[in-house]
């Protein structure tokens, strides 16, 4: 059995466009090695990105030396759950996605208030033109699931 996410399932990737997770295996894994507990699968919008730019994360930058391309509104992440709680408390919290985000994010944010910025992720970014986020689109959502071969 791989890992687990927040509603009990096997934990599904969040992004591969760009790749995504501490690993950067494309799934919200986290391991002893991950202080940061990068397990929430947020929908970044440009609200959660300025936010996060505020308080010293800025998650727009590219920084090549952590395969990290930058991220424009519209990218799945893996992000830190204090740094998500803390945006949702000031008004700017990402989307989420559930069956993506990992049960360790519990520890940090309660599934009541994960489940307020719930958001499903379609096969295709047509029937999300009304929340402007046109690229849900990265990740085919087949019978794959997160493991922890490398963790």
């Amino acid at each position: 059995m791989g890992e687990r996410n927040v509603v009990g399932g096997e934990l599904e990737p969040c992004g591969t466009d760009p790749v995504t997770g501490f690993y950067r295996d494309g799934c919200c894994n986290t391991g002893t090695d991950d202080l940061g507990s990068h397990t929430i699968c947020a929908v970044v919008t440009a609200e959660f990105l300025e936010h996060q730019r505020r308080i010293g994360n800025d998650l727009s930058t590219p920084r090549p030396e952590y395969l990290f391309p930058g991220l424009v509104p519209g990218d799945r992440w893996c992000v830190t759950a204090a740094n998500w709680l803390r945006a949702h408390g000031d008004g700017a919290a990402a989307y989420v996605v559930l069956a993506s985000t990992h049960q360790r994010a519990l520890d940090i944010v309660p599934l009541g208030v994960l489940r307020q910025h719930a958001i499903d992720v379609p096969a295709s970014p047509g029937s999300l033109e009304d929340l402007s986020l046109s690229r849900l689109a990265g990740v085919p959502w087949s019978a794959r699931y997160c493991g922890t071969a490398n963790h």
